[in-house]
Formats: structure tokens, sequence, C-alpha cells
């Protein structure tokens, strides 16, 4: 990964939304009507999310690109992001609405989720700021993939370390693809790029991206840098809503490997705040604090990655052994 020791700061470009979430028993089936129960709105979208995960359950210094509507939608975005202290950088729009996202949240804490994207719509590759000051920029694909291969490619140029989430599952460009130092991806989203399914270590070693991430939900996460394979085991809690918990990872990552962290801790810190972020509703409203991610670290320390969790995720990613 490329690093300038002048910098330390992230600059997150990418997608905010007004989240509409409604409580049920369980996730529709196609056709299937449900009777919901509770409603709110929160603030969301992955690139407003992650932004938010940086700054505070990270504690990085961070900043946004985001395009908004003139609209009522586009204030408790604002509002949100500049709480958690991210500075903004924002495009604003009079011919398309805020970005808004339909969620239904199931009693198992799963959910479906359809994105209307708006304004998000509107970013472009002139829109990008100017990246003195950032180590890092991270991305996500709710704005349109030509700007955001535009901006991954500038900031390479510009020694910044390139993170891309590769959310939602889409085919890549090579041009993104080669200008990105690290991949973030789910593991539908892995097999989605690399056509490999069932076999994690496979689909890792398919891709060339220099550090590939792939979240495993309750299991942890498996990453692949430089040819070798590094496992995270999952910090257990007891979900309640698990919108924005990999956005929650995603940003806490960064936030991580800006502040100079290796590998390994950036994993455990992004895990612990992944974690956290599902007992409690909301996507950037769940996103924890960073003392709760490192209290969470501290009480967990003896029981996460030990060898009996390890063995067990390497054999589910299809390792021969611990690693």
């Amino acid at each position: 990964m490329s690093h300038a020791a002048s910098r330390s700061g992230i600059l997150v470009a990418g997608s905010a939304n007004l989240d509409f979430v409604v409580r049920a028993a369980h996730v529709p089936a196609p056709g299937e009507t449900v009777l919901g129960r509770e409603f709110a709105t929160f603030p969301g979208g992955k690139g407003a999310n992650q932004a938010v995960a940086c700054a505070r359950a990270g504690g990085a210094p961070t900043r946004m690109l985001l395009a908004l509507g003139d609209d009522p939608y586009a204030l408790p975005l604002e509002a949100s992001l500049r709480d958690a202290g991210v500075e903004l950088h924002i495009v604003r729009t009079r011919d398309a609405a805020t970005g808004t996202a339909f969620i239904c949240l199931a009693d198992d804490a799963e959910n479906a989720i359809t994105v209307a994207p708006g304004a998000n719509n509107a970013l472009r590759a002139e829109h990008l700021p100017a990246l003195d000051g950032v180590s890092h920029l991270l991305l996500q694909l709710e704005t349109p993939i030509d700007a955001v291969t535009a901006y991954a490619v500038n900031a390479r140029a510009a020694g910044v370390t390139v993170v891309l989430n590769a959310a939602p599952a889409r085919e890549l460009p090579t041009a993104l693809l080669d200008a990105l130092d690290v991949l973030i991806v789910n593991e539908g989203e892995l097999a989605a790029i690399t056509g490999v399914r069932g076999d994690i270590a496979a689909a890792l070693t398919h891709l060339t991206v220099p550090c590939v991430i792939v979240t495993l939900g309750a299991r942890g996460a498996c990453a692949r840098a430089q040819g070798k394979f590094h496992l995270q085991a999952a910090y257990r809690v007891s979900p309640l809503d698990t919108t924005g918990a990999g956005d929650t990872f995603c940003g806490a990552f960064t936030a991580a490997s800006s502040l100079g962290f290796d590998l390994a801790p950036a994993l455990a810190h992004a895990s612990a705040a992944g974690a956290l972020a599902t007992t409690r509703l909301g996507a950037q409203t769940g996103v924890p604090s960073h003392a709760e991610v490192e209290n969470l670290l501290r009480a967990q320390a003896a029981t996460v990655n030990n060898t009996a969790a390890l063995r067990e995720l390497a054999a589910y990613c299809g390792l021969p052994e611990h690693r």
C-alpha cells in the first residue's frame, strides 16, 4: 500500500441516503405482503455510513464528497455527518431528490433494501476535491462507476491509498481494479466479482489487488495480502439490526489503516466496530464510538482469535490450516 508520511486524513467519496425503515416479523418473499410494525427514518447511504464510521468508530480525520438534493431529506444527512465530525464537500442538485433507501428489518436482524439513488447519480469526476493531507480514499459503488474509477485513478497517481468497498456487487472495470490498494467485499460480492463460488481462498487468490478482505458476518473475516492469508474471528454480540454493519467495518478498517495500524490490528478494530453496529438500530446511529470499540477489544481479547475459532474459520474459507 502507498503512504505519505505527512498525510493522515481520509476522504470518503460516495452516497448518502435517507433510510425509511419498517420492522416486520420477516422479510417478504417475492409477491408476499407483510404487515409491518414500527417505522422510522435514519441517515444512511454506504458512503455516508462509512464516513461516520471513519470519524466516530475509527477516530480519524474525515472528509466526504457527496451529492444531495435541495430538499428536506438532505437535512438529517448533513446533520448526522457533521455531528460525527465529518467535513463535507457537497454537490447540490436541484433536478434530483436526495437519495433514499427503503428497508424492511426482520426480527432476526436480517434486512432487505431497495435504493433510489437520486442525487447520488450527480457525482462526476470533476467533483473530486484536492487531495492535500489525504492518506486514504474510501469508495463504494452507489455512485456512477465512471466517477468512482476516475477518483481511484487520480488518487492512486497522487500517492493516496485507495480502498474500495465493492457494494452493491457489479462487474468492475480493469482501470478501477488496477488503481486499488484494498478491496473489501462480502461473500456474495466476492463471488460476483471473481466468478468463483464455494471456495473463499480460491476466490481471493483469483484477484490481483494487493489486499483483499472478505467479510463473513458472524463468522468473522478473511484477508489475503501480499500472498498471505489473515483470519479474524468474529466478536460475539446479540444483534438487533445488521444494517450498516459492513459499512462500519469498512470505515473502521480504513481509519485504523490511516492511523498506522498493521493489517491484523486493523482487522480486529474493524470487526469489533462492525459487531457493535449490529446491536442498535440504524446505519449511522448504530456506529459505535472509538471508546466502545476499544472496550470490546479488551473484553474479548482472550476469546476472539483463539486456536479453535481460527481453525473453524480457516476450514470455512477453504484453507488447509490456520495461517
